[in-house]
């Protein structure tokens, strides 16, 4: 399967979010998933999809068996669901993490783990651990860990259903050198103002 296209990756990794977060509204309209993509928190980068745009990354979805359109009995209102577990052979907890992993990109399993907790239930951080290298040593991988970043303790993991060059970026790595003098600049304002 080729990589998702950024708008494709946010559209499926919405309908994988609400599915779990909000099944009473699930399956989604157009105008719903329009808001989900579109939300301000959980996401990165934030966006502004419009109707045109989620619609044509449904019908792309749909050509992949990621997505697909139904109407709820008696409603004539199409709306949309996810097909993530048949089409890629994932459980509940897989589908979480690449779902969050679509949101938000590269992600540690401590980070992984707080922002599934609305999804499914792991019991530590080791779970998702465990999950994640399930999704690592499948015949297809889904994700790959990624080296630390200077100063964190763990691995950072991708969805590699994002190509790399369209995944949100990740956060740069702080400039010490800068960092530190400014520290010491700091220090001289509040030695000279009497505060140290």
């Amino acid at each position: 399967m080729e990589p998702l296209a950024p708008q494709e990756a946010r559209v499926l990794g919405s309908l994988v979010e609400k599915a779990f977060t909000t099944p009473e509204a699930y399956p989604l309209t157009t105008k719903a998933l329009v808001a989900a993509c579109n939300q301000r928190s959980n996401r990165e980068p934030v966006v502004d999809y419009d109707e045109e745009t989620v619609e044509q990354a449904l019908r792309s979805l749909d050509d992949r068996g990621l997505a697909r359109l139904t109407r709820a009995s008696g409603g004539r209102t199409i709306r949309y669901v996810h097909r993530a577990q048949s089409a890629l052979e994932i459980d509940d907890e897989q589908t979480a993490l690449v779902a969050v992993l679509l949101l938000r990109g590269p992600q540690t399993p401590g980070e992984l783990r707080a922002r599934t907790d609305r999804y499914v239930q792991f019991r530590d951080t080791s779970a998702v651990e465990e999950r994640l290298i399930d999704l690592m040593h499948r015949t297809r991988p889904l994700v790959e860990r990624l080296e630390r970043m200077p100063g964190q303790k763990e691995h950072r993991y991708r969805c590699l259903l994002l190509d790399s060059d369209t995944a949100p970026a990740a956060a740069a790595p702080v400039d010490t050198d800068r960092l530190d003098d400014l520290e010491r600049r700091l220090a001289r304002i509040e030695q000279a103002l009497g505060l140290d």
